[in-house]
């Protein structure tokens, strides 16, 4: 068993996540909470592929979904705001 850090631990999610994930989070960070047909065009991620990483994000706690209505709304949470930072330090 290895001594990981959570910030060790954080790094090696990068790798596990699609590419498409950074704009996901870089796009709420930006421009706050969004329905995900909006978000899917601002992050230029297709909507299919958008559902996947959503909850992915979401399952690591990186980004909240709520309902308003019949839409669903993607918000970053502070860890997926810490994590989108750690992303920025290590390039």
């Amino acid at each position: 068993m290895t001594d990981l850090t959570m910030t060790d631990y954080f790094k090696s999610v990068k790798n596990r996540l699609p590419n498409e994930a950074y704009n996901v989070l870089t796009v709420l960070y930006d421009d706050g909470k969004m329905n995900k047909e909006e978000l899917s065009l601002t992050a230029k991620v297709k909507r299919a592929v958008l559902d996947h990483i959503i909850m992915q994000l979401y399952v690591l706690g990186l980004v909240d979904v709520t309902s308003e209505g019949k839409s669903r709304i993607c918000s970053l949470t502070k860890l997926g705001e810490e994590y989108l930072g750690l992303l920025k330090s290590v390039g």
